[in-house]
């Protein structure tokens, strides 16, 4: 108990010195001064406040970080000594320490620490996007996962359970024998199988000096409870975890075992605490047991997963909460002057409800709801058995979060129960209040609004970054009522405004990271009338946008397609890729597409014009050549090649030179793969398309293609002349690509070695190698730097090839890829020839 209460205070004292440099000081510090000299010493605790606030500022502009230790250490010791003498009024200040977090930040809880991220909000299609990054460390240093979400609600009386997860997780060591240790909390719904999880991996922050991964499978299942697909996506959550220990999408593993295998690499040696939120099988946990020696993983679960014990899980049983705990969740819902007024009534209150809290929560709405009900007139209709179930479901009903959900809806003005059946038409998933003006049909100011109202009846829970989010039952409550009172049709109108504001958001998105690309879709009449939110100064990043709302626009996506929305879904497929051309998600890219061709098709087959034929064999053209991508990373050639050859007969009718030369170059990154001595063909034939369609940048990539394959099959003079003419088209254009002829001059250098000219092979990847790291294209500088080195070796320049080397293995190192490891053994290999 003595530790327990040494770091609550610890935290306690980091929050409060984190708040002394923020702008909401200034009110927090009178409200603390209330608090800290309640005993009629509140002007001694507000200097005793400044005295610490004028401390900080002292050895902060010094830099003195001892100085600003000692400070926290002295608070620790205060609020230490005021939660052993008076817990009561620890915990207060606790809590208030909680409230008084600065707005916008994001509180990981008093054991988290304040962390502070760029958020963009602002007017577009239906009001703008909102958007929070997280920012880099300044010092480019690497960040410790700590990924466990804050706790955010007060914790009851889960003292035993606590025990129980302290024997299973943490009695943990630092030896090399060390097991991993593994713990299942299991539960009804709702009863905080989450919560208990959450605190305990922030009471024992400082047992993972490594971190904490953490993982909710809830939004990864998509679409699997209805389709009756078993569990999340795995592959993707392991994506989701090796990102956190700094593995970049470059060098991401296509599968799971080869992720998995990553993994245990990246985690032996560290002692981390890995959280799985909401699993449904087995199989989701083991690939996510670390390696690294004094690790524990924690899972919850609404089942028991008894399978688990075979790898030596330890079970922790979340019960109903006992009389204590059930009176301190009544006060904290009813308030504590309510129970103290009729504490015996209460308490009979808990045991009539057996002590659920979701039972609790019922009670609760009901005498909140009704102001002539009192607690003892509740607990007397209950203590009758033969009646009590009806009186726990409120009006007569099961019990059931629709019926707890009743009073607060009915409360509701029109506009805003509206919008709250609305967004339960809209897929699980955090939105802001742009989507939430889409889908009422209304602007951003009154959508702002309206989502304050929801905010207020607890209706939908508002993150630091301003999004909002439905708790899943609430939903499904508010899909009810929609169901009820909105027509078929209103629901896909819904569903139309909120996809066609997605669209308009991911086509600005898409162009902002590069203007000139094919694209089928015509969407000017929708973005002449829409703002561009990433052209603002200060504007999201696109691809990190799109990163954070990949989740979102892959279920409306899927929405939309199941309502035929085919002229919506093939556009937002098509603008979608520019994220999965930069970032490894194959699952959603392929999903994503395959959506889109679908939907290409359907809009081929409805078409009652030519004009509309022509498009729609277009789209599924583009959208059936860019799809041959993901399956190929996944290693699904035979599908691939099926798309290309129908890609290309799509193409073949609809006139456009440019889209039948991308189709070509598609076809020859294929047949790089499948058959190297036909990829010349097909990269000549987009070559030539290019410049018949006056192309100038698309011919030029695809004679960097062509030369490269050329290259490959010997053709070495005829290589150096494709590829010469390559670079000087990518540097003169309207539009010029240092980048691509960085790898283009990439490509020269080894023409040059295959040539016997090793000079003009050295200084063509030197020259390639400075401007890929000028262009911050760190997986190509690599390449660049392996390439020399490899030719340089024989040479017995060992001083250069060893600054190759160690710059290649910076870069590999930095992006988590497993070419580090080789580079590693040869910089040993060299220093022990040396």
């Amino acid at each position: 108990m003595e530790a327990e209460l040494a770091a609550l205070a610890a935290s306690g004292a980091t929050t409060l010195v984190g708040l002394m440099v923020s702008e909401s000081w200034e009110q927090a510090k009178t409200r603390l001064a209330r608090l800290l000299g309640r005993r009629g010493a509140t002007d001694s605790a507000e200097a005793e406040l400044r005295r610490t606030e004028q401390a900080l500022a002292t050895a902060r502009s010094a830099h003195d970080d001892e100085a600003e230790t000692r400070l926290r250490g002295d608070w620790q010791a205060r609020i230490l000594d005021i939660l052993t003498t008076d817990p009561d009024r620890g915990e207060e200040l606790l809590r208030l320490l909680a409230e008084l977090a600065p707005p916008g930040t994001v509180v990981g809880s008093l054991f988290a620490g304040t962390h502070h991220g760029p958020a963009f909000q602002g007017s577009a299609i239906y009001g703008g996007v909102t958007f929070h990054v997280q920012a880099p460390a300044e010092n480019g240093g690497r960040i410790k996962p700590d990924q466990v979400p804050a706790v955010t609600a007060r914790f009851i009386n889960r003292t035993a359970e606590l025990a129980r997860l302290d024997e299973a997780l943490g009695a943990v060591g630092n030896g090399p024998r060390q097991p991993v240790a593994l713990g299942v909390v299991h539960g009804l719904s709702g009863i905080g199988k989450s919560a208990l999880a959450r605190w305990w991996a922030h009471k024992e922050h400082a047992r993972f000096p490594d971190g904490q991964l953490y993982v909710d499978f809830a939004p990864l299942k998509g679409e699997a409870a209805t389709s009756g697909a078993p569990g999340g996506d795995v592959s993707e959550a392991m994506a989701m975890v090796l990102r956190g220990l700094h593995v970049a999408d470059e060098f991401m593993p296509a599968s799971l075992a080869e992720r998995t295998n990553l993994l245990r690499s990246r985690t032996a040696g560290q002692r981390l605490l890995v959280v799985l939120d909401g699993v449904d099988q087995p199989a989701q946990v083991r690939p996510f047991i670390p390696k690294g020696p004094g690790s524990a993983v924690l899972v919850t679960s609404h089942r028991r997963l008894g399978e688990l014990a075979l790898d030596g899980a330890r079970m922790i049983d979340v019960r109903p909460l006992d009389s204590h705990g059930g009176l301190a969740l009544l006060a904290d819902l009813c308030g504590q002057l309510a129970v103290d007024g009729e504490r015996d009534a209460a308490a009979r209150l808990v045991q009539l409800c057996s002590g659920l809290p979701v039972a609790l929560r019922i009670v609760a709405a009901r005498l909140l709801s009704d102001d002539g009900m009192t607690i003892a007139s509740l607990a007397a209709e209950l203590d009758d058995e033969t009646g009590r179930l009806a009186g726990l479901s409120l009006e007569g009903e099961e019990l059931s979060m629709s019926a707890a959900l009743g009073p607060s809806y009915r409360l509701l003005a029109p506009e805003a129960a509206r919008l709250y059946r609305l967004l339960g038409l809209l897929p699980a998933g955090p939105v802001d209040a742009a989507v939430a003006a889409a889908a009422a049909g209304t602007d951003l100011a009154a959508a702002q609004r309206l989502m304050r109202v929801l905010a207020t009846a607890h209706l939908v829970e508002t993150a630091p970054d301003g999004r909002h989010r439905m708790p899943d039952l609430v939903r499904l409550h508010a899909r009810e009522q929609a169901a009820q009172q909105e027509t078929a049709a209103e629901h896909t109108a819904v569903l139309r405004r909120v996809a066609t504001h997605y669209l308009a958001m991911t086509a600005f998105a898409d162009r902002a990271v590069k203007r000139d690309r094919l694209r089928i879709a015509s969407l000017s009449p929708l973005l002449d009338q829409a703002v561009d939110p990433f052209t603002a100064p200060g504007g999201p990043d696109p691809l990190e946008w799109l990163d954070a709302e990949r989740t979102m626009i892959l279920a409306v996506l899927r929405e939309a397609a199941r309502h035929r929305l085919h002229d919506l879904v093939w556009p937002l497929a098509e603008a979608f890729t520019v994220l999965f051309l930069h970032r490894r998600y194959l699952g959603a890219w392929k999903e994503s597409l395959e959506l889109g061709v679908a939907a290409a098709t359907a809009a081929g087959a409805s078409a009652t014009t030519a004009a509309q034929v022509e498009q729609a064999a277009a789209a599924e053209a583009r959208l059936r050549s860019l799809l041959s991508r993901p399956l190929m990373d996944l290693g699904e050639y035979a599908a691939a090649h099926t798309e290309l050859e129908t890609a290309a007969a799509r193409a073949e009718v609809t006139g456009n030179l440019v889209l039948r030369a991308s189709v070509q170059e598609f076809f020859g990154r294929y047949l790089d793969v499948a058959e190297p001595d036909r990829a010349v063909e097909a990269y000549q034939r987009s070559l030539d398309l290019n410049i018949r369609a006056g192309e100038r940048r698309g011919a030029a990539i695809a004679a960097f293609f062509l030369g490269c394959a050329q290259d490959t099959r010997g053709d070495h003079a005829q290589a150096l002349a494709t590829l010469l003419k390559a670079r000087e088209d990518l540097l003169s254009g309207s539009e010029p690509d240092p980048r691509m002829a960085a790898r283009v001059t990439a490509a020269l250098g080894m023409v040059h070695a295959h040539l016997g000219d090793t000079e003009a092979a050295v200084a063509a990847l030197s020259e390639a190698a400075d401007e890929l790291r000028r262009q911050r294209a760190g997986h190509y500088e690599a390449q660049a730097l392996g390439r020399l080195a490899d030719l340089v070796q024989p040479m017995g320049r060992t001083a250069e090839v060893r600054r190759w080397l160690t710059r290649a293995l910076a870069i590999h190192t930095a992006n988590g890829s497993p070419e580090a490891e080789d580079l590693e053994r040869r910089l040993n290999a060299l220093d022990a020839e040396s």
